[in-house]
């Protein structure tokens, strides 16, 4: 007897797309301040403010459109949101537990003629689409800032919905 085949393709979770793309976590960031990294109120989890820091120092200082170009730009955004994800799964125990990506925002310190916001942020937003699939990007706010902590020329705010 045949037995007949499901149409169900079964995706691979969050855990599993960051092992297919290869990308290492780095450890949980700690706070460089007095603050909590991450709050979880019922299915949603606020990451605070995650700067491009690696290996404790900061990795990237200065303003976009200044003393940094916006390939130094992108990557910072992408080590930033890289400590997203470790602050996320420190917190919840598996990315696999992020339903929804729901809201990026990224604040980039440029000086007064950059104009080349959305393609920086994009870094970030590419990383999490990876991870958890095209279909959960999140609403996304960008804005350019005359400075921000430490001199570092990224920062980044994300919500996630989360299941229990």
């Amino acid at each position: 007897m045949n037995t007949p085949v499901s149409s169900h393709i079964v995706q691979a979770g969050a855990e599993q797309r960051l092992h297919d793309h290869i990308m290492q976590l780095p450890p949980v960031p700690t706070p460089l301040g007095a603050y909590v990294e991450v709050v979880q109120t019922g299915n949603l989890l606020f990451l605070s403010g995650m700067l491009p820091v690696a290996g404790g120092k900061p990795a990237y200082l200065g303003r976009l459109g200044a003393e940094l170009t916006v390939e130094d730009g992108r990557k910072a955004a992408a080590i930033a949101c890289l400590n997203v994800l470790s602050a996320a799964r420190g917190h919840l125990g598996s990315l696999d537990k992020v339903s929804r990506v729901v809201r990026l925002g990224v604040s980039i310190a440029t000086d007064g003629d950059f104009r080349e916001h959305p393609y920086v942020a994009d870094a970030a937003s590419e990383i999490l689409g990876h991870v958890f699939g095209e279909e959960k990007l999140s609403t996304r706010i960008v804005l350019g800032v005359a400075s921000l902590p430490l001199g570092m020329p990224i920062e980044l705010e994300v919500i996630f919905e989360v299941t229990p």
